[in-house]
C-alpha cells in the first residue's frame, strides 16, 4: 500500500494530499509512529530535515510538494501550513513548520543523545546562534538569488544579491575557525548552514583563496556520506534547474 500511494506521487497521477490520507488511514492502523513530512528534495531548508531524519533513524513518511506548480498554494495545504511554506512536519496531532523548529523538536522528542544539539548551555547557545545566522543571513540571500530566476523570470541574478552571498560568505568565514561551525563537535549548526552554503555555491563558487576557513569547512561537510545521500542529490537538482534558466 505505502509504496502504490508514494510510487504515485513521483510519476504525478496522484494528489500529495489523497496520498497524505491514505498514509493517514494506514498509520493509525497500526502501532508504529510514523512521521510525515511535506517537502520539496531542491529545498535547503527541507535537506536538514532529511538529514536529522535519517541520523535519527526515524520512520517516515514523504508527501513532495511541487513549488513550480504551486502545490503549496492550495487551499488543502495551506490548511496544514498557514505560511504554506515548505518542510512541514506532520507527528500524529501535531503540525510543525520551519526546518529549525523541526529539527529541534524531532532531537528533543526522539534524540537518544546531545551530541547533535548540546545540552550545556554555552555550547546550546552557539549552536541556536548559527540556526539565527542561518535563517537571518544565509537562507535570504540565497533564496534571493533562486526566487529571481525561478520566480521572477530574470536570466541572471541581481548584483545586490551576489553582494549579499558574498557577505554571508564572510561571515561564515569568521565562524568557522574550529574543525565544525560551533566549535569542535559536529551539530545541526553545521548540518543547517551546509545545506544553505551548497546551495549558495550553486549562485557564487566559493572561493578557496578568498574564504579559506569557509572552504575547508565546507569540504569537510561535503565529505560525510551522509552528505552525499542527504544533500547531494537535491542539491544538484536545484543546480542543474538553476543553470537552465541563466544566460
Amino acid at each position: 500500500m505505502i509504496n502504490t500511494t508514494c510510487s504515485l506521487i513521483f510519476r504525478g497521477r496522484a494528489s500529495p494530499f489523497l496520498v497524505f490520507r491514505q498514509l493517514s488511514g494506514l498509520s493509525k492502523q497500526t502501532s508504529k509512529m510514523v512521521l510525515t513530512l511535506y517537502k520539496n528534495d531542491g529545498s535547503p531548508p527541507v535537506r536538514s530535515v532529511l538529514w536529522v531524519i535519517e541520523k535519527l533513524k526515524l520512520p517516515c513518511e514523504f508527501v513532495d510538494i511541487n513549488l513550480m506548480n504551486k502545490e503549496h498554494l492550495t487551499e488543502e495545504y495551506k490548511k496544514i501550513n498557514p505560511q504554506h511554506t515548505i518542510p512541514t512536519l506532520v507527528d500524529d496531532d501535531f503540525t510543525l513548520a520551519d526546518s529549525h523548529a523541526i529539527i529541534t523538536y524531532l532531537l528533543n522528542k526522539y534524540g537518544k543523545d546531545d551530541s547533535l544539539y548540546p545540552a550545556e548551555p554555552k555550547l546550546r547557545a552557539i549552536v541556536e546562534q548559527r540556526l539565527h545566522f542561518d535563517s537571518g543571513i544565509l537562507f535570504p540571500a540565497l533564496r534571493g538569488g533562486f526566487s529571481q530566476v525561478f520566480f521572477e523570470g530574470r536570466n541572471k541574478v541581481s548584483q545586490e544579491v551576489i553582494d549579499k552571498i558574498k557577505s554571508a560568505y564572510e561571515f561564515t568565514e569568521q565562524f568557522a575557525t574550529n574543525t565544525w561551525l560551533a566549535g569542535d563537535q559536529f551539530t545541526i549548526a553545521d548540518i543547517c548552514c551546509v545545506t544553505s552554503v551548497s546551495s549558495m555555491n550553486v549562485i557564487v563558487p566559493i572561493d578557496a583563496k578568498l574564504y579559506p576557513n569557509l572552504y575547508s569547512w565546507f569540504k569537510r561537510c561535503s565529505e560525510l556520506d551522509i552528505y552525499k545521500t542527504k544533500n547531494d542529490p537535491g542539491n544538484k537538482i536545484l543546480g542543474e534547474l538553476y543553470r537552465s534558466r541563466i544566460a
